[in-house]
């Protein structure tokens, strides 16, 4: 006999009584498994693979941290100034870590019910505590496990400044913080405070993170080491955080069903775009659940004069009208100034990695406007332009965005290795990369999930996955071969600066090209051409 033979709501001592809460979710589990047709031994096996995997990524984590830790300049090389401690740099992160936990927390609910959940269980006469409760301890708990392992490897991989039991402390405090913010929020839900304003504040504190560590520079303020609670402290923390998830277990009968519905909504929305490794798509998903649903007043528009000026516009009112993207790219302006003002940081190898990971972080927020018009490409069909001089416009405001990036980032290189406009230079002729490898992602073709399957360790995904993740970072990292050889020889040469100009070029004309096939698919449709003209 089935699983689902055997009833699981029991009707009572009455006829029609209705069913408990717990009764209803063991049923609709029970349908579930029986549907997915999946047997106990494979969602074993399954949990196994899982843990052995997580196992061995800690693993290679915690040496890469101390890998990094080792090839780490002295303290006393030279900076900006004296500059701030490692640890204070590791503390500025750990408030960004906050920030990012509460902004996701308000964009995806933190309380929802997803598709089928919303449909069948919402308008059913029984405990809503109950039916949510799952729910409700789902994303603080992924959040503690996220928070503890990110501060507990930067401790022992990175800072390495203590024994083992300062690290588990460590984890373990960010755990319990991290699940904090989350059930704060979850507690805002349930008193219908707008989640699109806890995503702001969320935002906010990310933001704060790089001027805190500027105040911090600037004021010869830093930490020696984070600071090491006793066990009895994180044992009464971990009661009020208790606490704190049983009151708001008390008043999740109070969040409204329409709420409800719209943060599972963007939860499967944005679980389907991780499962199915499609960034952009995650991308919409938190964007849209931030966004503002009504306008309060309309713009006149008075800069557009043609098509041209249409598209630069709209591009513009997509990026000022997303805090998210705003954030991201003041902040991954930062980052590379934070990186200078920090002696032990302050290196070729964390200089190059600070201009090429924030620089691509914060292109990527230029580019929300060419995604969307990948997506639905309404306004570019309907504008009078051939799709080559639609795509070259789309160039435009990536390349604005990111040239006031460069002078940022550029002039702290500048200021570190005592050559300002060499490096302001470098950064504006290094620019049009950032913009041709913005398109490039945004315009990349989806996985094809309908040809064969490749066994990996992360499942079975499609072939030529990676290949198609990697357009946009393959001509970031190309065209700015000159600027990483400029940051290895600590100065700007003249004829390194020319190369940039030529990659530059190259990059754009990537980035303003309409074929999304790859370098291989092109060079084999050559063939087939070279051939059937031979026949």
């Amino acid at each position: 006999m089935s699983t689902i033979d055997s009833p699981v709501i029991a009707p009572g001592d009455g006829i029609g009584a209705v069913p408990g809460a717990r009764s209803i979710r063991r049923f609709t589990a029970a349908v579930a498994k029986t549907k997915a047709g999946a047997s106990l031994g494979s969602v074993l096996n399954d949990a196994y693979y899982a843990a052995i995997m997580l196992a061995i990524g800690l693993g290679v984590a915690l040496g890469v941290s101390g890998q990094l830790r080792a090839s780490l300049p002295p303290q006393d090389d030279a900076s900006l100034g004296d500059g701030i401690s490692l640890p204070t740099v590791v503390a500025v992160g750990a408030v960004a870590l906050l920030g990012a936990v509460l902004s996701l927390a308000g964009r995806l609910g933190p309380v929802g019910a997803e598709g089928a959940e919303a449909t069948w269980w919402l308008g059913l006469p029984v405990d809503r505590r109950g039916l949510l409760r799952p729910a409700s301890l789902r994303i603080p708990v992924l959040a503690a496990l996220a928070g503890g392992l990110v501060l507990a490897l930067l401790d022992g991989g990175l800072l390495a400044d203590h024994g083992i039991g300062h690290v588990f402390r460590i984890g373990a405090l960010a755990a319990l913080t991290c699940a904090a913010v989350v059930l704060l929020a979850g507690l805002a839900q349930t008193v219908q405070f707008p989640r699109r304003t806890v995503a702001l504040i969320g935002d906010l504190v990310i933001a704060l993170a790089p001027i805190m560590a500027l105040i911090a520079a600037f004021t010869d303020w830093r930490l020696s080491a984070l600071p090491d609670l006793p066990v009895w402290t994180l044992v009464v923390y971990a009661l009020a955080v208790i606490a704190l998830g049983w009151w708001q277990d008390r008043r999740l009968g109070r969040i409204r069903g329409r709420h409800l519905r719209e943060s599972g909504s963007v939860a499967s929305q944005a679980a389907g775009a991780v499962v199915s490794l499609d960034s952009r798509e995650l991308g919409r998903a938190l964007s849209e659940a931030s966004a503002r649903q009504r306008r309060r007043r309309s713009l006149r528009l008075r800069l557009v004069r043609g098509p041209k000026s249409a598209i630069m516009v709209a591009d513009l009112m997509v990026l000022i009208r997303s805090p998210r993207h705003l954030v991201q790219l003041v902040v991954s302006a930062l980052v590379p100034v934070l990186v200078v003002v920090t002696p032990r940081l302050a290196g070729a190898l964390g200089v190059g990695l600070a201009v090429l990971v924030s620089g691509y972080i914060g292109m990527l927020a230029t580019a929300e406007g060419a995604r969307r018009a990948e997506m639905a490409p309404i306004l570019d069909r309907l504008l009078p332009m051939s799709a080559q001089a639609t795509r070259r416009t789309r160039l435009l405001v990536p390349a604005v965005a990111m040239l006031l990036w460069s002078v940022v980032a550029f002039s702290a290189v500048g200021l570190w290795h005592g050559d300002v406009w060499s490096w302001i230079a470098l950064g504006v002729a290094s620019t049009p990369v950032w913009a041709g490898a913005a398109l490039r992602s945004a315009f990349r073709p989806a996985p094809n999930w309908q040809g064969p399957l490749v066994s990996t360790p992360a499942g079975a995904l499609p072939g030529g996955v990676l290949a198609v993740l990697a357009r946009g970072p393959d001509v970031a990292v190309l065209g700015l071969i000159p600027v990483i050889i400029s940051v290895a020889l600590g100065k700007v040469l003249l004829p390194v600066l020319a190369v940039q100009l030529v990659f530059s070029l190259i990059a754009w004309t990537v980035g303003a090209s309409t074929n999304t096939k790859s370098l291989m698919e092109r060079m084999m449709d050559s063939q087939e051409q070279l051939e059937k003209k031979a026949r």
